[in-house]
């Protein structure tokens, strides 16, 4: 079995690619910050590569959240998640340089005027104005990678994934995505009895979703590949819903009976992003994803626990707790 280094490993996607990897007969490591490795600091990252020499690192490190948070936190996001790729590529080309990279690239990465999403069009224009600062250093990590190849012959495969969403993700609504930040504040609004739940924008735009466990199979799924992708292959369903829909599935899922309200002063983002699947269908015909209706109940479940034992932990501090 390959030895494999998980950066990020105990994030969102990390932990299920963590998980995944071990069902499969490997040993992956994770290292974050939760591990004393600091991606941005690298001689952390650099220590730590050297220690390992792994022969594969699947990076699923990122500073991300919301479409509001990255706005408001525009250049810290541009200049993390550049610095950490940057910090990677060269600990790794000096620790490990014969080290697999495998990278997932959001598909806000692509022109923010394209609908249907051909991997052939994907530079070929700017990204949407309302993530300039993600979508840009997604690109860049095609660059990094494509760079070190010419020059160190390093091997990177890059993935294009549409919004992931599913268990294990942050209770924060700012930190997480669309479909996960909806599920948190409708579970607080039907746990408040409010008569209407505002959602952000015009529920118009249409997306693609991935089950966050579909997104870690593409991944472990390069683990075996014998030769990289630097250019970057959609994981794809070539489908999605809107925000309204997804709203709706969401409300029944939780019970909600209460009034959805569009609050239209918020921006949207692009209007449709949803990722062309016939390269991914010619190399994995038999990929089944997860149905969205089944992802989204499952979703509530999670965060029904998760944000309830949340309350119960805030209250046993508030009471100063037992001795």
């Amino acid at each position: 079995m390959a030895s494999i280094v998980v950066i990020g490993g105990f994030g969102f996607v990390g932990r299920h690619v963590v998980e995944q990897l071990r069902d499969a007969g490997h040993a992956p490591e994770p290292i974050s910050r939760r591990t004393g490795v600091d991606l941005l600091d690298l001689g952390d990252i650099r220590d730590a590569l050297r220690a390992r020499r792994p022969e594969v690192i699947i990076n699923c490190a990122a500073h991300v959240g919301s479409l509001h948070y990255v706005t408001e936190h525009a250049a810290t996001v541009v200049h993390d998640n550049l610095q950490m790729t940057l910090n990677l590529y060269r600990a790794a080309q000096e620790t490990c340089p014969r080290a697999h990279i495998i990278n997932p690239l959001s598909n806000c990465s692509y022109p923010g005027d394209a609908d249907v999403h051909y991997e052939p069009d994907w530079w070929s224009g700017p990204v949407h104005a309302s993530v300039l600062p993600y979508g840009t250093s997604k690109r860049m990590i095609y660059v990094v990678s494509q760079c070190y190849h010419q020059q160190h012959g390093a091997q990177t495969t890059n993935l294009l994934v549409s919004n992931a969403y599913g268990p294990g993700d942050y209770l924060d609504p700012n930190k997480v995505h669309a479909l996960n930040g909806l599920v948190i504040r409708m579970l607080r609004a039907h746990w408040d009895g409010q008569p209407e739940f505002e959602i952000w924008g015009t529920g118009k735009p249409i997306r693609e979703w991935t089950h966050v466990r579909d997104v870690a199979r593409a991944l472990v799924e390069a683990v075996g590949a014998t030769s990289s992708r630097i250019y970057p292959m959609n994981v794809a369903k070539n489908h999605g819903q809107s925000i309204r829909e997804l709203a709706t599935m969401i409300a029944d899922a939780i019970g909600y009976t209460g009034d959805l309200v569009y609050n239209e002063s918020y921006q949207d983002g692009a209007p449709i992003k949803v990722l062309d699947d016939r390269q991914f269908r010619a190399e994995f015909p038999d990929f089944a994803f997860c149905p969205i209706e089944d992802g989204i109940r499952e979703t509530v479940a999670y965060y029904e626990a998760a944000l309830r034992e949340e309350a119960q932990a805030d209250a046993g501090d508030d009471s100063g707790g037992s001795q």
